[in-house]
């Protein structure tokens, strides 16, 4: 086995061995001894590569070798990840001989009906992976059927759903996020600027036609190249986003707590911040629940070990 096998050209392979035999060589002599027109060239390349460094010195054979063993890793990776994007087009296909009619790469849905229609009975055909951006956990006084996805997680469905931070106004986010979690749909809890976005097993994509006017319906996307940079900004988001247990306190949260460790009786506490006793309470049992906590002292040394006092 050479280099060449490695992805070394005759060229490199032959100018990486003369240095790694001649430490001591300069340029000038190396041009000489190779008789190669375009050392210069070569050179610029084995140094890109990190066989040789700046002072002409070949680094030792055992990492030259794990250098380009690992590239051409990362090469294959990259090959592989693009021959997957090939079984996009069974799908295509197969959606084709299902419809008996072309497949359009983007299709504009009209309403939500028809949205949430098309990703469960994506789902239904695969429940494999779906990811959803959303401004709400729980959208109040709208009903939807949730048995389908439940039967989707249920069936194996690998779900994540982030929503916005301002929705924590509502105190029915986080109970309703954490019993999805509980099921198997992760919620997690982002401070970015939230646009609505489904991706339903990697390959089709859901995003609002107009972010301005709610009413436009939406866009299936089904191009490989525009789901797969979806994917990644759902990746990166998920990624800076919070866990439900990890949640920042809220502006009243913060003054339940301060109010708790300054004042010694829950009247005197609840004075302070101009609340009735009995919503202080309910706050007070809301963040010991939050904390784990089982005993007023130990929800503030808890508090204090997230920083939150």
């Amino acid at each position: 086995m050479s280099l060449a096998d490695l992805g070394l050209t005759a060229e490199q392979e032959r100018a990486y061995r003369y240095f790694l035999r001649n430490p001591r060589a300069d340029l000038e002599t190396a041009a000489l001894d190779l008789v190669m027109p375009d050392l210069h060239r070569l050179i610029d390349e084995l140094e890109a590569l990190g066989l040789l460094d700046a002072s002409l010195t070949a680094v030792p054979p055992a990492t030259a070798v794990e250098l380009l063993v690992r590239r051409r890793i990362e090469q294959t990776q990259r090959q592989l990840t693009e021959l997957t994007a090939a079984w996009d087009v069974v799908t295509e296909l197969a959606e084709e001989q299902r419809r008996g009619c072309p497949v359009q790469m983007v299709e504009h849905l009209q309403n939500g009906q028809h949205v949430t229609s098309r990703i469960e009975a994506l789902l239904h055909a695969n429940p494999d992976d779906f990811l959803h951006i959303k401004t709400h956990a729980l959208y109040g006084g709208w009903r939807y059927d949730d048995s389908p996805l439940k039967r989707a997680l249920a069936a194996g469905l690998t779900s994540r759903t982030l929503f916005s931070i301002h929705a924590l106004e509502d105190p029915r986010q986080v109970p309703y996020a954490k019993e999805w979690h509980a099921l198997g749909d992760l919620h997690r809890i982002t401070a970015e600027p939230i646009r609505h976005l489904a991706v339903v097993n990697r390959s089709v994509a859901f995003v609002q036609a107009d972010p301005a006017d709610p009413k436009a319906g939406a866009l299936q996307i089904r191009q490989p190249g525009a789901v797969a940079m979806l994917v990644d900004v759902f990746e990166g988001m998920w990624a800076r986003a919070r866990d439900l247990d990890d949640l920042p306190l809220s502006p009243i949260e913060q003054r339940v707590l301060r109010a708790l460790t300054c004042h010694d009786t829950d009247e005197a506490a609840a004075r302070s911040i101009n609340v009735s006793v009995r919503k202080f309470r309910t706050h007070v049992a809301d963040l010991m629940a939050r904390l784990g906590a089982g005993t007023r002292f130990q929800a503030g040394v808890l508090a204090k070990e997230r920083g939150w006092l």
